[in-house]
């Protein structure tokens, strides 16, 4: 067969998403979901263990949690749906089938709006639908040196949704700003933590290459084993170069689960791709079919926040916010939520921008210096929001205020630390012009050149008369007594 050399090839890339449900039970015990620090096999029951005879129970909270997912991606919720066992044996799994959902899914047909290299891209959702965890395998050596497999079953039972998208996406960058944009949603609306190191965010990618301007999809390969976004893209960049480079040799590519291998940054082939017959899917007899009415599915849609891209919007176009801060301060609903408390009693352009500014320029990074979890701000609203009053009162100069923000106590008044650690504005009007007339003796130069119409020269003046106020001068009135002394001689 000829090798093609001047083929342009597209690749598709589709992504199926298991995020853990948020919930306090399990999907179908009330055994805990909540199994991160406990002790091996510890919260197990005869259902999540798969013993003979134990019956399952649906959780409710999980189910109402996924049709919020499903309105949340734009899906629709059928009146009706049904729940399946999907069979295969493995370790991690005591029932040898989980129960899953086959052709009639909790939600159907929607689509997740994000950015993607600066432009607005919109990706198809297939189906959202509700499953259940497997065990988790534990490898190890023994003390006599043997390699080892454990099983701890605290996991298998947690609810589990899997969100299946659509082959929309055209590039491994897309896959990524995907995968964040759709956990950004999930952590909005509380459905999910979203924790991919801890395995509460699992990502299935398939991917394929077409000659450009050809409909027909390729051969599909899955990659498993990513457990990072920067995983997931670096394994597409290097699926998609294989696969082409397959073609482009002449090649055919086979339809087949391949493993990423991060330490060596490629694919491997692990085992031919199932197909849905493989899994003799067949309807859950121990659990009745889910009728869900409008008036329901409606109740559940008012329970959804602004979600981030309509947030952002909004700050925009109400306070006129850049898109750059709007998209930051939206990142996390508690930080966008932190935001609006802030400028709640000023809703207005300038309250917002400063604001805005306070909190992206200085909060976040003190809060990535003390290691703050993402819901944690290290001061108050009623601080910052007093700490920002003051600096517009010129009670505190914004050297000054900046000065006190980290040095701010639990619970402590900006005007009490500001009044601790000697930082208020100082009005005394002759210490002021004694700190301009020292200054002026100690930069002659800077005093030549400004009376010789370098005008610029004052800054340094004026930096160095607020150093010997320790901060605490007013930049404006220090500006106004330096012009008055160098106007006389």
């Amino acid at each position: 067969m000829p090798v093609a050399t001047d083929v342009t090839y597209e690749t598709v890339i589709g992504l199926e998403v298991h995020a853990q449900v948020l919930t306090r039970s399990k999907m179908y015990c009330g055994c805990s979901a909540d199994y991160a620090n406990a002790e091996p096999n510890t919260h197990v029951c005869p259902v999540c263990l798969g013993l003979p005879g134990a019956l399952p129970v649906i959780n409710r909270a999980a189910i109402e949690t996924v049709i919020r997912t499903g309105l949340a991606l734009d899906c629709s919720v059928p009146p009706y749906c049904k729940l399946d066992r999907k069979n295969y044996v493995y370790p991690d799994l005591p029932k040898g089938y989980q129960i899953s959902q086959y052709d009639l899914p909790l939600c159907v047909g929607g689509g997740l709006e994000f950015v993607s290299g600066g432009e607005s891209v919109r990706a198809g959702i297939t189906r959202v639908h509700i499953e259940e965890d497997t065990g988790r395998l534990v490898h190890r050596t023994d003390l006599s040196g043997c390699e080892v497999s454990l099983v701890d079953l605290n996991r298998s039972g947690v609810p589990l949704m899997e969100i299946v998208g659509e082959p929309d996406l055209r590039s491994p960058e897309q896959a990524r700003d995907y995968l964040m944009a759709l956990r950004q949603i999930l952590r909005y609306i509380g459905a999910s933590t979203g924790n991919m190191e801890e395995g509460a965010f699992r990502c299935d990618a398939n991917v394929s290459v077409r000659e450009a301007g050809n409909s027909e999809f390729g051969a599909k390969v899955e990659i498993k084993n990513m457990n990072s976004f920067r995983a997931v893209e670096r394994a597409l960049r290097f699926e998609e170069q294989r696969q082409r480079e397959v073609l482009s040799g002449g090649g055919v590519i086979a339809q087949e689960t391949r493993g990423w291998v991060d330490a060596r940054g490629v694919t491997v082939s692990q085992r031919t791709k199932e197909q849905a017959h493989d899994y003799r899917y067949f309807p859950e007899p121990d659990l009745p079919p889910l009728s869900t009415k409008a008036d329901e599915v409606e109740r559940l849609r008012q329970t959804l926040p602004e979600l981030p891209i309509a947030r952002g919007d909004r700050l925009i176009r109400e306070l006129g916010l850049t898109k750059s801060d709007a998209g930051v301060l939206t990142t996390d609903r508690s930080l966008a939520d932190y935001f609006e408390t802030v400028i709640s009693n000023d809703v207005s352009s300038e309250s917002a921008k400063t604001a805005a500014n306070w909190i992206l320029n200085d909060l976040l990074g003190l809060q990535r210096e003390r290691n703050l979890p993402a819901d944690q701000m290290p001061v108050t609203t009623v601080q910052l929001r007093n700490l920002i009053s003051m600096v517009g009162k010129s009670e505190l100069t914004l050297r000054a205020a900046k000065e006190l923000l980290p040095q701010l106590s639990a619970g402590e008044e900006p005007r009490t630390a500001a009044e601790r650690l000697n930082l208020l504005s100082l009005d005394d009007d002759s210490a002021l012009r004694a700190a301009v007339v020292e200054t002026l003796n100690a930069f002659p130069e800077a005093v030549s050149d400004y009376r010789k119409g370098k005008t610029a020269a004052i800054g340094r003046l004026i930096g160095e008369t607020i150093r010997r106020t320790g901060g605490r001068a007013n930049p404006d009135v220090v500006r106004r007594l330096l012009v008055e002394a160098l106007a006389s001689d």
